[in-house]
Protein backbone atom coordinates (compact mmCIF):
# COMPACT_ATOMS: atom_id res chain seq x y z
CA UNK A 1 0.00 0.00 0.00
CA UNK A 2 1.29 3.45 -0.95
CA UNK A 3 0.69 6.07 1.76
CA UNK A 4 0.56 9.68 0.62
CA UNK A 5 0.09 12.82 2.72
CA UNK A 6 -0.63 16.15 1.01
CA UNK A 7 0.35 19.21 3.01
CA UNK A 8 -0.38 22.93 2.75
CA UNK A 9 -0.62 25.82 5.19
CA UNK A 10 -4.15 25.33 6.56
CA UNK A 11 -5.43 22.12 4.93
CA UNK A 12 -8.65 23.75 3.78
CA UNK A 13 -7.82 24.43 0.10
CA UNK A 14 -4.84 22.94 -1.73
CA UNK A 15 -3.97 19.82 0.26
CA UNK A 16 -7.55 18.56 0.67
CA UNK A 17 -8.20 19.31 -3.01
CA UNK A 18 -5.17 17.15 -3.82
CA UNK A 19 -6.29 14.44 -1.39
CA UNK A 20 -9.76 14.12 -2.87
CA UNK A 21 -8.63 14.47 -6.50
CA UNK A 22 -6.10 11.65 -6.08
CA UNK A 23 -8.63 9.51 -4.20
CA UNK A 24 -11.02 10.00 -7.11
CA UNK A 25 -8.32 9.13 -9.67
CA UNK A 26 -7.32 5.88 -7.97
CA UNK A 27 -10.96 4.92 -7.34
CA UNK A 28 -11.79 5.41 -11.03
CA UNK A 29 -8.82 3.24 -11.99
CA UNK A 30 -9.93 0.51 -9.59
CA UNK A 31 -6.78 0.78 -7.46
CA UNK A 32 -8.15 2.69 -4.48
CA UNK A 33 -7.38 -0.18 -2.09
CA UNK A 34 -3.68 0.18 -2.97
CA UNK A 35 -3.51 3.68 -1.46
CA UNK A 36 -3.90 5.54 1.79
CA UNK A 37 -4.30 9.24 0.99
CA UNK A 38 -4.75 12.08 3.45
CA UNK A 39 -3.98 15.76 3.97
CA UNK A 40 -2.73 17.97 6.76
CA UNK A 41 -1.66 21.51 7.59
CA UNK A 42 1.61 22.94 8.77
CA UNK A 43 -0.23 25.57 10.83
CA UNK A 44 -2.81 25.34 13.59
CA UNK A 45 -4.98 28.16 12.18
CA UNK A 46 -7.71 26.03 10.58
CA UNK A 47 -7.67 22.90 12.76
CA UNK A 48 -11.09 21.27 12.75
CA UNK A 49 -12.41 23.31 9.83
CA UNK A 50 -13.90 21.70 6.70
CA UNK A 51 -12.73 22.34 3.15
CA UNK A 52 -13.05 26.04 2.27
CA UNK A 53 -16.36 26.63 0.39
CA UNK A 54 -14.86 27.71 -2.98
CA UNK A 55 -12.53 24.66 -2.94
CA UNK A 56 -15.47 22.43 -2.01
CA UNK A 57 -17.47 23.99 -4.87
CA UNK A 58 -14.87 23.30 -7.54
CA UNK A 59 -14.46 19.71 -6.35
CA UNK A 60 -18.24 19.28 -6.45
CA UNK A 61 -18.38 20.71 -9.99
CA UNK A 62 -16.10 17.81 -10.99
CA UNK A 63 -18.19 15.22 -9.16
CA UNK A 64 -15.80 14.88 -6.22
CA UNK A 65 -17.01 14.89 -2.63
CA UNK A 66 -14.81 16.08 0.21
CA UNK A 67 -17.29 15.43 2.99
CA UNK A 68 -15.88 14.43 6.32
CA UNK A 69 -12.62 16.40 5.95
CA UNK A 70 -11.51 18.41 8.94
CA UNK A 71 -8.15 20.16 8.93
CA UNK A 72 -5.49 18.77 11.22
CA UNK A 73 -1.89 19.72 11.81
CA UNK A 74 0.83 17.43 10.56
CA UNK A 75 2.86 15.66 13.25
CA UNK A 76 6.34 14.23 13.41
CA UNK A 77 4.78 10.73 13.46
CA UNK A 78 3.32 11.39 9.99
CA UNK A 79 6.84 11.30 8.58
CA UNK A 80 7.26 7.68 9.68
CA UNK A 81 3.74 6.66 8.64
CA UNK A 82 3.60 8.06 5.10
CA UNK A 83 5.74 7.01 2.12
CA UNK A 84 5.44 10.38 0.42
CA UNK A 85 4.74 13.84 1.80
CA UNK A 86 3.63 16.17 -0.96
CA UNK A 87 3.83 19.92 -0.31
CA UNK A 88 2.20 22.69 -2.29
CA UNK A 89 4.97 25.29 -1.89
CA UNK A 90 8.46 25.86 -0.48
CA UNK A 91 7.14 27.48 2.70
CA UNK A 92 5.25 24.24 3.34
CA UNK A 93 8.48 22.26 2.87
CA UNK A 94 10.33 24.54 5.30
CA UNK A 95 7.56 24.08 7.89
CA UNK A 96 7.31 20.32 7.28
CA UNK A 97 11.05 20.03 7.92
CA UNK A 98 10.61 22.04 11.12
CA UNK A 99 7.86 19.63 12.26
CA UNK A 100 9.70 16.44 11.25
CA UNK A 101 13.25 17.47 12.06
CA UNK A 102 14.35 16.97 8.45
CA UNK A 103 13.88 14.62 5.53
CA UNK A 104 16.53 11.88 5.81
CA UNK A 105 14.52 9.46 3.64
CA UNK A 106 13.75 11.92 0.83
CA UNK A 107 9.97 11.64 1.25
CA UNK A 108 9.13 15.34 0.88
CA UNK A 109 8.33 16.70 -2.59
CA UNK A 110 6.54 19.60 -4.26
CA UNK A 111 3.37 18.48 -6.05
CA UNK A 112 4.36 20.13 -9.31
CA UNK A 113 7.70 18.27 -9.29
CA UNK A 114 5.70 15.44 -10.86
CA UNK A 115 4.87 17.59 -13.88
CA UNK A 116 6.70 19.43 -16.67
CA UNK A 117 6.80 22.38 -14.24
CA UNK A 118 9.14 20.87 -11.65
CA UNK A 119 10.15 23.40 -9.02
CA UNK A 120 6.99 25.46 -9.42
CA UNK A 121 4.52 25.98 -6.59
CA UNK A 122 0.74 25.58 -6.43
CA UNK A 123 -0.44 29.12 -5.74
CA UNK A 124 -2.61 29.45 -2.65
CA UNK A 125 -6.16 30.28 -3.79
CA UNK A 126 -6.92 31.63 -0.31
CA UNK A 127 -4.82 34.62 -1.43
CA UNK A 128 -5.15 34.51 -5.24
CA UNK A 129 -8.87 33.71 -5.37
CA UNK A 130 -8.15 31.65 -8.49
CA UNK A 131 -9.52 28.22 -7.63
CA UNK A 132 -9.60 27.23 -11.32
CA UNK A 133 -5.82 27.63 -11.59
CA UNK A 134 -5.39 25.62 -8.40
CA UNK A 135 -7.68 22.91 -9.79
CA UNK A 136 -5.53 22.69 -12.95
CA UNK A 137 -2.29 22.52 -10.92
CA UNK A 138 -3.69 19.91 -8.54
CA UNK A 139 -5.09 17.64 -11.25
CA UNK A 140 -1.91 17.89 -13.33
CA UNK A 141 0.23 17.24 -10.25
CA UNK A 142 -1.86 14.27 -9.13
CA UNK A 143 -1.78 12.72 -12.62
CA UNK A 144 2.00 13.10 -12.66
CA UNK A 145 2.33 11.69 -9.16
CA UNK A 146 0.22 8.67 -10.06
CA UNK A 147 2.26 8.13 -13.24
CA UNK A 148 5.49 8.32 -11.21
CA UNK A 149 4.20 5.79 -8.68
CA UNK A 150 3.00 3.45 -11.41
CA UNK A 151 6.35 3.63 -13.23
CA UNK A 152 8.21 2.87 -9.99
CA UNK A 153 6.36 -0.40 -9.43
Amino acid sequence: MKKILFVCHGSICRSPMSEFVLKDMVRRRGIGDDFEISSAATSREEIGNPVYPPARKILSEHGISCSGHHARQMTKADYDHYDMIIAMDRNNIRNINRITGGDPEGKIHLLLDFTERAGMEVADPWYTGNFDATWRDVTEGCEGLLRTIKNAT
